[in-house]
């Protein structure tokens, strides 16, 4: 039998640990319907002992237990956090951060789901190593782990018994591949089946969401992204929008880019990629109408721009995500 140990955070995603609950008891329930023997024990840990008689983090049929308590688990799964400040987290369950050492040093695997790569990440265990997050974390986490090998367009990651998954529904790819990896395909697919998971998707970057933070005091480059943000469906040149600017250009580029933590080019590409995805998603505009109000005038370096930002095609992504009906 695998001891699977369910790590309960300060700040744990409630849906993150009820989907995990949720998919590991059916694959137990099925092997016991066939008259086999449940693969896995699932326990729950708590980051600190305060958490032990704290409302809410108790869940049916289960006794949370201590990090501190001896133990020695076979699979840890780390939850997602509900706390967008994600430092603060870390901060807050730095207790579990030694305890995953010393699984891991035990021969535990360890599987993060979400921004739970965070935690995992601040075990130092990643660094050197692939992993993923949330696409909208993916910025964050490269700053706060830059010796990890961040592969921010992937659902699932596994580098020898570390694992990762991207954001929200990424976390069914992870706990099927962990599933296959310990039950066999056939068990993978009929939980694949039962929880109407895609099985052959592989990447998350069209879930990306462009958005760079303003909480910064920095008024030249706060004035940059207005103009950018203002004016980048004309298709003009960075240096045509920024030419008002009191800085010299060789100026405002190294602080946009120290600031932002990517260039003014990028930030305009990103901007009009991100209209053109709004587009898409919203109107039925003959595709032509969507390029031009996008900012570009070149067809083919829209669409070269587009898929290497999102994954897919312009209208592959509009078959994904237009809800509307088409003219």
């Amino acid at each position: 039998m695998i001891k699977l140990g369910l790590l309960l955070t300060n700040q744990y995603r409630l849906l993150s640990v009820a989907a995990i609950l949720d998919v590991f008891e059916t694959v137990n329930k099925l092997y016991t319907q066939d008259g086999h023997p449940a693969p896995f024990q699932i326990d729950l840990f708590c980051s600190e002992d305060s958490l032990l008689n704290k409302a809410g983090s108790y869940f049916y049929g289960y006794q949370p237990l201590s990090i501190g308590a001896p133990s020695k688990q076979d699979l840890i799964l780390v939850p997602s956090f509900i706390n967008e400040d994600i430092k603060h987290a870390i901060a807050e369950n730095y207790p579990a951060v030694s305890w995953l050492n010393q699984q891991y040093k035990e021969g535990a695997e360890l599987a993060s789901f979400c921004t739970g790569a965070f935690l995992l990440g601040a075990t130092g265990l990643l660094n050197g190593k692939i992993a993923t997050t949330h696409i909208d974390a993916c910025a964050e986490f490269a700053n706060a782990f830059p010796e990890v090998r961040l592969q921010a367009d992937k659902t699932v990651t596994q580098d020898g018994r570390l694992y990762t998954s991207g954001g929200a529904t990424s976390s069914f790819h992870l706990m099927l591949h962990l599933i296959q990896i310990n039950c066999g395909n056939p068990t993978a697919i009929r939980i694949a089946k039962l929880f109407a998971i895609d099985m052959d998707r592989h990447t998350q970057t069209y879930f990306n969401t462009f958005q760079i933070s303003r909480k910064h005091n920095d008024d030249l480059v706060a004035m940059a992204q207005q103009k950018i943000e203002t004016g980048y469906h004309n298709a003009g040149t960075i240096e045509e929008m920024i030419k008002d600017i009191p800085a010299s250009r060789r100026n405002i580029v190294r602080r946009f880019k120290q600031v932002t933590g990517i260039t003014l080019i990028e930030y305009l590409q990103q901007t009009r990629i991100e209209a053109a995805k709004k587009l898409l998603e919203q109107t039925a505009e003959q595709m032509t109408e969507v390029i031009y109000k996008s900012g570009y005038n070149d067809p083919k370096a829209f669409r070269k721009v587009f898929r290497k930002s999102v994954g897919m095609t312009p209208s592959e992504y509009r078959d994904k995500f237009y809800l509307g009906t088409r003219a």
